[in-house]
């Protein structure tokens, strides 16, 4: 079982590794509520709903210093209420560990709420 993935930190990952499986990335799921599994699992994303534009902004912002400290960096879309975080590993064309950190990282941040 996984435990505490949120206490984890993201390792470089310099490719070369096969992506995980559907199967796989959908045992990390349980440790990151709201996410989905898309893309015939080879992406993770979630939908936040904010009060306004200005919440939609700060939050992306609390997004990107995080991301920028685990050295992952997710795609993000947003617009007045809501902001869209979508994960993958660009390297192996597919989810790692790492996206699943990032993900429940997010999860914890004070506006994912």
């Amino acid at each position: 079982m996984i435990e505490n993935i949120a206490k984890k930190t993201c390792t470089p990952c310099r490719g070369g590794i096969p992506p995980l499986t559907r199967d796989e990335a959908a045992g990390y799921l349980s440790q990151t509520p709201g996410w989905g599994l898309l893309d015939d699992g080879h992406l993770i994303r979630r939908k936040f709903k904010l009060d306004d534009f200005q919440q939609a902004l700060a939050f992306v912002d609390e997004v990107g210093r995080l991301a920028e400290e685990e050295g992952h960096h997710p795609d993000i879309c947003f617009g007045w209420g809501y902001a869209e975080v979508s994960l993958q590993t660009h390297k192996i064309k597919g989810l790692h560990e790492n996206d699943f950190i990032l993900a429940a990282k997010i999860n914890h941040l004070p506006r994912a709420s």
